[in-house]
């Protein structure tokens, strides 16, 4: 090879050892010129390898300018032959080119194939293509083709006698091949066979013989054929082409491996590049490094673990004739010595050192399109360094610096490009923490090459993809979890089109499970205002708008539903109340006014009105004290005026009655549950005090006397949690009555002037108390599906809407004999599951009817109600399932007295239980110092 003609290196992609000989080969021929493979457009780039920030691995990238999409690589490690080709030619100052087949042509070339001339038919039917390595380790009676290269090539040296050796042999070998099975079912490669010899017919004009050719062993017998060149320029005849841009971008010893689909892929990219930079013993050096990632993890590994694992390693290697012990000796000494026999420890030490996530680097340099530069700048000055191990990202959204990596990472994934994603944050369910995995892949340079379309830095790429997305999105939910990637991106810019893209969206859809699946999205945007800075009223308007529309729609649509869709029809249920509760929060946010405060929270049940448990009460009452929920049943429609109640404890329902001066007077209402005592003193718009009269249970229940002006005065009672309930002039349609300069009634603070005040917090009430009026008519109506119904009476029951006793009647009537099993088994499904094992355990009365009715199923639709029940029950922790179990075992408990029941805490019985306080009455005894029998223990219940 050293005599006429070009020299030939025939090299394996990414083998250190051809790596080796090809740096000793080029050091004694000293080419005028070296010829390498590769796209002959990245000649200009070649220079930039000289420079000290372009660190391997790294790729040139090709990709097509007017559809950056379509792009190709060709990597490039510090262990690749053609890497160390590049650097000898740099370092040495002789030109290096490139001679495969131009990106040009590679990029535009689709399936259609030019047929190679002179091929026999029989090579053109066998088209299965062949692995040259397989090949020859096969014929040398290997099985693995891995062993055979480190036996053959990498255990061997570069040649110290000849370094021209190991080519000249591989050559052979290659030609044997390709004798034998032709283009081995790759014809492109016939076609970049022939642009090669047209490259390397160039050169040796220009530099005449002394030219070294650095290329894949299989076509170096291609390229010693004597070929015409008529017949190399018609095989390139007619290819199409597109115009490419090229440049550096990082790549990763885990995308050079085989398994990432890379077809000149190795199996242990992070082995070879250990074999390539260790200066000796590489063996002893290599177990080093395991035993150091071993020891990170916490395992206990000494010297004397890695000195054992050394000779077992040797021993290994001569038991099986190897002349060096490679990557599967070291494995089972490891897996021996440093493991104890488990492959789990070992599989880290593949993934971390066997295949490796080094990431290469680029300099600043290197050609990019201005999408690439602006975000290289925000990594920097965001420190945020792309890094190909995967890592976990916390962020405090309260500070600039991890607010703007926030904005970032949320932009490149309106692009497209998938650096981070996004996960649960530990500890925190605020909205100012966000987790990220981030990890850097080397195709994301090819998805901010497309991205580059959309504009020239990242806020301006992604507003225009966020606008162009809202028009060519259809499904409602997309819209609106493109309005909430908006807001978390912080482009307020786009929400404008997004907005009016959702209005239409919303306006066409009359799907309840549509409006459903896009409400949460969009009222979880609202709470993203607060931390991030950003104008959500256009958002709440559409969301309370959107909920409306959910209202009316979901009695319906609940209704003749198969066991799937009622399925799906809960997860709608359970996502509008989440959302109409975060609705309540934002919009009680942008008012400065307390959601419950606002929403009338006095009491358990609050103010419930005409349409509460009990049926008592009348319509439009609500309570502002300090207990939880608001009136049920109160203004169905916002034509209702409701009464506004003052107080501290549970509110008394109002019934309006004429007063003089055309005012109202207000009587508390007797109801279920209900406060009927008065409050101190008040003259609301003056007036004489009532007289007392006296109650339904004996004692005095103050009646108002009518005030001058129309007002009611209310006289002190003996009620330490009454309240004071006075009712709007005719016309007002509910508001608040103000006080010029004043606080409004209710939360003691001024409202807020103008419609975002009054006006919003009367809709926060609004929405509240119909979505409670669409659970309780989703809860009594037979026609809607049983998981449906009894999710509604959870979620009653869970606001404080129901109490246990209504509860219970529900279930008793869901129960009973009338109800198919299947329907009444799906009834508890929607009633319990999902982490309702703990309402059973505290409340022995709906156990008790849970279990009743399971032990009286027919044992012919016992099959059919199994799955339903399994799939319920089997969600709850074991610890609940164990103490549900125990219950069931003992019986829960007896309702002698279902009036006195309801008095006693949930989970005891009425009764005590003698036999239970018999045991530990010794204990009592000796604690308290007693020491007879006879003496009573008073106060302890014996």
């Amino acid at each position: 090879m050293t005599g006429a003609g070009p020299l030939l290196l025939g090299v394996r992609h990414h083998g250190p050892g051809s790596a080796r000989a090809v740096r000793a080969a080029l050091d004694a021929a000293r080419p005028a010129a070296v010829l390498i493979e590769g796209p002959p457009e990245a000649d200009a780039l070649i220079p930039l390898a000289a420079d000290p920030e372009l660190r391997p691995p790294v790729a040139l990238l090709a990709h097509a300018v007017d559809e950056p999409g379509r792009s190709a690589f060709w990597p490039f490690a510090a262990f690749s032959p053609e890497w160390v080709a590049v650097r000898w030619a740099l370092e040495h100052g002789v030109p290096a080119r490139f001679i495969d087949l131009p990106a040009a042509h590679t990029l535009a070339w689709g399936a259609e194939l030019p047929s190679a001339e002179g091929e026999s038919e029989a090579a053109e039917g066998e088209q299965v293509r062949v692995d040259p390595l397989a090949a020859l380790a096969g014929a040398a009676g290997y099985d693995d083709p891995e062993r055979w290269w480190e036996d053959a090539v990498e255990h061997r040296g570069a040649g110290e006698r000849d370094p021209f050796a190991p080519f000249e042999a591989l050559a052979e070998a290659m030609g044997a091949l390709r004798e034998r099975y032709g283009a081995g079912g790759r014809p492109r490669d016939l076609v970049r066979e022939a642009q090669m010899r047209l490259r390397l017919r160039a050169a040796r004009k220009e530099f005449g013989d002394t030219v070294a050719v650095v290329c894949g062993a299989w076509h170096v017998p291609a390229l010693r054929e004597r070929t015409t060149l008529t017949a190399d320029r018609a095989l390139l005849k007619g290819l199409p082409k597109v115009k490419t841009e090229l440049t550096w971008v990082p790549w990763t010893h885990r995308r050079l491996a085989r398994s990432s689909g890379y077809g000149a892929g190795i199996d242990s990219p992070g082995w070879y590049g250990h074999l390539f930079h260790a200066p000796d013993r590489p063996v002893e050096r290599w177990l080093t490094k395991v035993a150091g990632l071993l020891r990170e993890e916490d395992r206990i590994v000494s010297s004397a673990h890695v000195i054992e694992a050394v000779r077992l390693a040797d021993t290994l290697a001569a038991m099986r004739g190897r002349p060096l012990p490679g990557l599967g000796e070291t494995t089972d000494a490891v897996r021996a010595v440093m493991c104890d026999g488990s492959d789990v420890p070992l599989a880290l030490v593949h993934d971390r050192l066997v295949v490796g996530d080094v990431l290469g680097e680029v300099p600043e340099s290197a050609p990019a399109v201005p999408l690439q530069r602006d975000l290289g700048r925000q990594q920097r000055s965001l420190r945020l360094r792309p890094e190909a191990l995967e890592r976990e990202l916390e962020l405090d959204l309260r500070g600039d610096t991890d607010a703007g990596r926030s904005r970032l990472l949320h932009r490149l994934r309106l692009l497209g490009i998938g650096w981070g994603e996004p996960g649960p944050s530990r500890g925190s369910t605020g909205t100012f923490r966000e987790t990220w995995r981030l990890r850097w892949e080397p195709e994301l340079s090819v998805r901010v090459a497309e991205a580059g379309v959309w504009g020239t830095t990242v806020a301006a790429a992604a507003r225009a993809r966020a606008e162009a997305d809202a028009a060519d999105t259809g499904a409602l939910a997309d819209v609106t979890a493109l309005a909430e990637r908006c807001l978390l991106a912080g482009l307020p810019d786009a929400l404008p089109a997004v907005m009016r893209a959702l209005a239409d969206r919303a306006a066409l859809d009359t799907d309840v499970g549509h409006l459903a699946q896009a409400l949460p999205a969009l009222v979880r945007s609202l709470r993203y205002g607060d931390v991030r800075g950003t104008d959500t009223h256009a958002l709440s308007d559409v969301a309370a708008a959107l909920a409306e529309r959910v209202f009316v729609g979901l009695p319906p649509a609940c209704t003749a539903l198969d066991s799937d869709a009622a399925e799906q029809m809960r997860g709608h249920v359970d996502a509008v109340h989440t959302s109409v509760g975060l609705l309540g929060e934002a919009l009680g946010s942008a008012t400065g006014t307390d959601p419950g405060a606002a929403s009338g929270t006095g009491g358990a049940a609050g103010a419930a009105g005409g349409a509460d448990a009990d049926g008592a009460g009348s319509d439009g009452a609500e309570g502002t004290g300090s207990g939880e929920a608001a009136g049920v049943g109160a203004a169905a429609d916002m034509d209702t005026a409701p009464t506004t109640t003052v107080g501290t404890g549970e509110s008394a329902a109002a019934t309006p009655a004429p007063g003089a001066g055309g005012g109202v007077a207000s009587s508390p209402a007797v109801g279920a549950d209900r406060s009927a005592g008065a409050a101190a003193p008040s003259h609301v718009g003056g007036g004489a005090p009532a007289a007392s009269v006296p109650g339904a249970s004996g004692s005095p229940v103050s009646a108002p006397a009518p005030a001058a002006d129309g007002g009611t005065v209310s006289p002190p009672g003996p009620g330490a949690g009454a309240s004071v309930t006075t009712a709007p002039a005719p016309g007002i349609g509910g508001t608040v009555p103000s006080v010029p300069g004043g606080p409004a009634p209710g939360n003691g603070e001024s409202m807020p002037p103008g419609p975002e005040g009054p006006d919003r917090v009367r809709r926060l009430r609004g929405l509240r108390r119909r979505w409670r009026g669409v659970l309780r008519g989703l809860a009594g109506r037979d026609a809607v599906a049983g998981v449906v119904r009894g999710r509604a009476v959870r979620l009653l029951m869970d606001e404080g809407e129901l109490g246990a006793g209504e509860a219970a009647r529900l279930m008793g009537v869901a129960l009973s004999r009338g109800t198919p099993p299947v329907e009444a088994a799906a009834w508890i499904e929607g009633f319990v599951g999902g982490g309702g094992g703990l309402l059973l355990v505290h409340d022995e009365r709906l156990l008790g009817l849970v279990d009743s009715w399971l032990t009286g199923v027919p044992a012919e639709a016992f099959t059919d109600v199994l799955p339903l029940l399994r799939r319920t029950f089997a969600a709850y922790d074991p610890g609940v399932r164990r103490t549900l179990g125990e219950l069931v075992r003992r019986g829960p408990g007896e309702q002698s007295d279902p009036g006195a029941r309801g008095l006693t805490a949930p989970g005891f019985g009425v009764e005590p239980d003698a036999g239970r306080a018999d045991a530990v009455r010794p204990v009592l005894r000796l604690l308290l110092g007693i020491a007879t029998e006879e003496k009573n223990l008073t106060g302890v219940g014996v």
